[in-house]
């Protein structure tokens, strides 16, 4: 009897691809999680036109590196708690707005500027 031998290679060991979404960061309020707002656009089925939803997810983001504005890709993972089900990618666009100094000068400094 002839016993065939089958050979695993590693790209079938690899684990099956996530899902993945790209959207917005909407906000950041909570340790090392983000809401992200994706858009989806969809055809309407009987009229034809396309229609924009949005929805939010929570995500995972452990080194609390994104902020609001930012473009970000997320991917499916185990569930964290009770919202959590995606985990922060990576950043792929940093926000405009996230540029901008937190600090508002003190009232001295305003008080030195304008002499």
């Amino acid at each position: 009897m002839a016993e065939t031998i089958v050979a695993t290679t590693p790209a079938e060991q690899v684990a099956p691809r996530r899902n993945e979404k790209v959207g917005q960061v909407v906000s950041t309020k909570m340790q090392k999680t983000i809401v992200v707002e994706i858009e989806m656009r969809k055809a309407h089925p009987k009229y034809k036109r396309v229609m924009k939803s949005n929805k939010k997810f929570y995500a995972h983001d452990e080194q609390n590196s994104a902020r609001v504005g930012d473009v970000v890709r997320i991917r499916e993972s185990r569930p964290l708690s009770k919202l959590k089900r995606w985990s922060l990618e990576e950043i792929i666009r940093r926000s405009s707005l996230s540029a901008l100094p937190d600090e508002k000068p003190s009232r001295a400094e305003n008080a030195i500027q304008r002499a």
